[in-house]
């Protein structure tokens, strides 16, 4: 089995994600058979995170995720893509509401625009997240993180929940093969 391994260790945005796009298409590309995606970030914007999420979930290989210190915000999402997901015993994953960045004015139908946009987002987030934690020990109440109380999890608060499957550092064979998306 060819293996590859790929570092995302920056925010989630238009470049990033054309990076990781086209760095899994270059190791399926060189015979990969199995991706693991180390993720290191802080999150960043709900359209890219969706799309990365799905694309993904559409790749003909195994897909394996593997937090390498933290993950937040729609970073979480990006995670949730993996069928095998992991974490370093020293690490965290954190949800916190939604913020957007508004430039120049905004007049009423854009504003409701915006209203709409983010509350498609939550419902979407919590709908991925629900999806892969269904039936853990622990309820992850993704609304309430999104809308009011951030919530920071340890790796076994992480387990607990669903989010991952194990917790193990995941040491790297020197002979691996692997590629780095960063900003």
């Amino acid at each position: 089995m060819a293996k590859h391994i790929i570092h995302f260790t920056g925010p989630i945005n238009s470049s990033t994600c054309g990076n990781l796009i086209g760095t899994c298409t270059r190791a399926l590309q060189q015979g990969a058979t199995h991706l693991q995606l180390n993720i290191v970030t802080m999150g960043g914007d709900c359209a890219y995170g969706f799309s990365l999420y799905n694309y993904l979930l559409s790749l003909p290989v195994q897909v394996d995720t593997h937090n390498l210190g933290t993950v937040e915000s729609m970073g979480n999402i990006l995670f949730l893509a993996g069928k095998h997901r992991t974490a370093c015993p020293l690490s965290k994953f954190l949800f916190h509401p939604f913020h957007w960045t508004l430039h120049g004015s905004v007049d009423h139908a854009r504003m409701m625009e915006y209203a709409a946009s983010l509350e498609h987002d939550l419902r979407l987030y919590d709908q991925i997240v629900s999806l892969h934690t269904r039936g853990a020990p622990e309820h992850l109440d993704i609304p309430r993180c999104l809308t009011g109380q951030s919530k920071i999890l340890d790796p076994e608060e992480a387990l607990a929940c669903g989010l991952i499957h194990a917790i193990d550092a995941l040491p790297i064979d020197d002979a691996a093969c692997q590629w780095s998306v960063h900003a």
